[in-house]
């Protein structure tokens, strides 16, 4: 609801072929935290795709000899076990980067998905109105009105999870946020001068919608884009932590914290090691799309 509040508003033309873009990107980059922040989120997505190779750890393989080490600031001494192991031995560095690695992967994946399938819905809705905006609506308001998590366990317990089903669940849960964002954008800009010339100059339906209306969708959309990745990645860890998330032998976020909770009281740093991942990961992404959106703010409002 705070996402389609935000995005009501539409940019002007100009704005829509790249303009409001490069100037929302351009003053968040003058942000001091939107520089920590992204430097922080790429130096993480840089770690989890190249850490697992470069520590030589396997993150499956048991090692009962090793097993509850402490994270190296903590005593533990034995490398390359910096933030120490699990109950079976394994190496909960390792672990955490596969994690986050699949998290991030499901994350903006399913964000992409999220995006197209709601736009192409909005734009048909926005700009054919009638019927078409009442059907697709109403089927938009009756998906919203299904939780997250009670679609997740429908669909997903019935069967063994996988990366792909996951996705095309948080897909099919994120969509209709996107559909109502981009009528309301649609329905604004079908009225403006430029869309009765195209009509006027002879351009199709199809044309006016992907060349004209299209583009104006990005710059109110990116912000939130952007804060959806990270609210996919929590829905990851929670589907993991409840058991219906990629399953074992494959790390996930969700699946060490839930291992670990039995073991707070003597080993903590099992659920803390994949936590504090987690945390800091979500907190340069929020930094990131808060900047983005108080940039935005102030370009339509004209300040900066």
């Amino acid at each position: 609801m705070v996402a389609e509040i935000a995005l009501t508003s539409a940019p002007s033309r100009g704005a829509a072929k790249g303009g409001l873009t490069a100037a929302m990107l351009q003053m968040a980059w003058r942000a001091v935290e939107f520089r920590i922040a992204l430097f922080v989120f790429a130096a993480l997505v840089l770690l989890s795709l190249v850490g697992p190779f470069v520590f030589h750890v396997s993150a499956t393989d048991f090692n009962i000899m090793q097993r509850f080490l402490p994270p190296m600031p903590l005593g533990g001494s034995s490398w390359p076990h910096v933030l120490g192991t699990d109950q079976l031995g394994r190496d909960l560095f390792v672990r955490s980067l596969i994690g986050l690695r699949n998290a991030l992967f499901i994350g903006i994946t399913s964000v992409v998905g999220m995006f197209v399938v709601g736009s192409a819905i909005g734009l048909t809705a926005g700009y054919m109105g009638r019927w078409a905006d009442l059907v697709l609506m109403r089927i938009t308001d009756a998906q919203m009105s299904i939780p997250v998590v009670i679609l997740a366990i429908t669909i997903l317990g019935v069967s063994r999870p996988t990366p792909a089903s996951i996705i095309a669940v948080l897909i099919l849960a994120g969509w209709p946020a996107y559909a109502r964002v981009t009528r309301s954008v649609t329905l604004a800009e079908r009225q403006k001068e430029y869309v009765r010339a195209a009509k006027i100059l002879g351009a199709s339906d199809l044309r006016i919608v992907v060349l004209h209306i299209a583009p104006n969708i990005l710059p109110p959309a990116a912000f939130v884009a952007v804060l959806d990745v990270a609210r996919m990645m929590i829905f990851e860890a929670i589907f993991g932590f409840i058991g219906i998330g990629i399953q074992p032998p494959t790390p996930t976020f969700g699946t060490i914290i839930a291992d670990g909770t039995q073991y707070l009281l003597n080993a903590w740093w099992i659920t803390t090691a994949p936590g504090l991942l987690l945390a800091i990961t979500l907190a340069s992404i929020n930094i990131m799309g808060g900047t983005l959106e108080r940039a935005r703010n102030k370009i339509l409002q004209g300040i900066g």
